[in-house]
Order: C-alpha cells, then structure tokens, then sequence
C-alpha cells in the first residue's frame, strides 16, 4: 500500500491505518477468475426467470425484488446449505464473491 493509506509507528513495522474518502474499488478486479460462483455466472443464463415469473408479478404497488437477483440468492442458499433466511442474507452481505454474482 502506498503511504496514503498506513503511517508507520516505531520501527516495529507497526502501522495504523488511516482512512481516505473515496476509494477506487471492483469486485470483478477482487473475485478470482477461477470462483465458483464466477463460473456458475458464466455458464447459466439466467434471462429466462424474467419470462418464467412474469405472469406472477402485478402492475401496481412497489417494484418486487428482481426475479434474477432472488433464484441467484436462494441458490446461494442452497449450495451452502443455508436455510434461515437471516442466515443467508448475511452470508451474501459478508461475502465478496457472491456480492459479484449477485
């Protein structure tokens, strides 16, 4: 890291970080390419959930989550065994992987 970031303490090597505003930041840049959830991404088109689950949505009120971004989260689920729904939603807030595929 460059000096903006850490101030050396001592000469133990002892650093404290110091926050900046803003940050330059991609998850694509910090998912590897060889994830899991990067391939499943690659491989499965997910496009045809819109045509599948149109007839359940309505035409009034609020916009309901996107049908995509909810089969990817119960996926998600599903592959690592998670069924509370707390659960899950913190696994997918915690994870940087998954906040790509999703």
């Amino acid at each position: 890291m460059s000096d903006n970031f850490y101030v050396n303490l001592y000469m133990q090597g002892r650093k404290e970080f110091r926050p900046k505003l803003f940050y330059e930041l991609s998850l694509e840049r910090l998912v590897p390419a060889d994830n899991i959830y990067r391939k499943i991404g690659e491989e499965l088109d997910f496009q045809f959930l819109y045509d599948s689950t149109k007839k359940y949505y309505g035409t009034e009120g609020q916009q309901s989550l996107d049908p995509v971004v909810f089969y990817k989260i119960l996926l998600v689920g599903y592959l690592n065994s998670l069924n509370s729904d707390r659960a899950l939603l913190q696994y997918c807030g915690n994870c940087l992987d998954i906040r790509f595929f999703i």
